[in-house]
Order: structure tokens, then sequence, then C-alpha cells
């Protein structure tokens, strides 16, 4: 696995993240009949909020960003998204794992939805995920916090 790190988003991230939500997205969202050239970076752009999102860096380069922001009764971990050539490299379950030990010894449990049909609900049902509700389009997800996780087995610090 390749050294990473994350910093928090700014407002200048804003641009890299919306045209890698487009990369990711675009086979799934093509399967499902949804894919829109310009609505796929706008639903971004709208919905982006620095405050509670993450660019993971890999060689000090964009690789990636995260989310997780504070819900009615936890947190939605949201915008996901890893450069497709760092998939499968053990990135996204590191980054995925300090994000999930964080929720642990806090306490909060933490929803997510995945496209239907999506890889990523494998990476997410090995972390204890499990399903909630599903619509034609979407997967809603659930975990609970597993208090029983040792701190201190994550590499970086949101």
């Amino acid at each position: 696995m390749a050294d990473w790190e994350i910093r928090p988003a700014s407002t200048a991230d804003v641009d890299a993240v919306a045209e890698l939500r487009a990369v990711v997205l675009r086979a799934d969202l093509e399967r499902l009949g949804r894919y829109d050239d310009q609505r796929v970076r706008q639903r971004l752009r709208d919905g982006f909020a620095p405050a509670y999102t993450w660019v993971v860096e890999v060689g000090g380069a964009f690789a990636g960003c995260v989310a997780l922001r504070p819900g009615a009764d936890g947190h939605w971990l949201e915008h996901f998204y890893l450069a497709p050539h760092l998939q499968g490299s053990g990135i996204g379950t590191a980054v995925l794992r300090e994000l999930l030990d964080r929720c642990d010894r806090d306490g909060t449990l933490v929803r997510l939805n995945v496209l239907q049909g999506s890889p990523a609900r494998r990476l997410y049902e090995r972390h204890g995920f499990t399903l909630e509700s599903e619509d034609p389009v979407d997967v809603f997800m659930v975990r609970l916090p597993n208090p029983t996780e040792a701190p201190g087995t994550s590499t970086a610090q949101p």
C-alpha cells in the first residue's frame, strides 16, 4: 500500500472532488440509466461541505476524498471516492478504518448509501455495515459503533 494521508478539505478542492466523482460513479450510474455528465458534478458542488470533508493524498497528490457529516442520530459517510488506479490498493480500507475507529471511540452510529450493484458495497459490509433499506437506485446501510475496537491502530487523524 502506498503512503497516504488525509487533510481537511477546502472550498478550493470542490472541482477536483466533483471531477473524481464523475469518473468513479460513471459506470454504476450508466448501468442504472442515471448518468448525466453535468448533473453528476453539480450534485457534488451543491452539497460540498468542506467542514466535514477530507482529501486523501498519496505522495502529496490529490487521490480521493471522504466526508463524515453529522446527522440526527450519528454520522453520514458520504463522497467516498478514490482514484481508480488506487482502488484495490488498501488505501480505501485504511481511510475507512480510520474514520470508523474515530466513530467507535465516540460511540457514533454511521450511515451511508451506495448505488445498487456497486462493488463498494462489499467494502462496507466487511467493515460492519448492514442493510437498512433500499430502492431501485440506492442501498442504505448502517453501522453501529463497536466500542471493543482498539484505539490507536490507524496512521492518520481526521
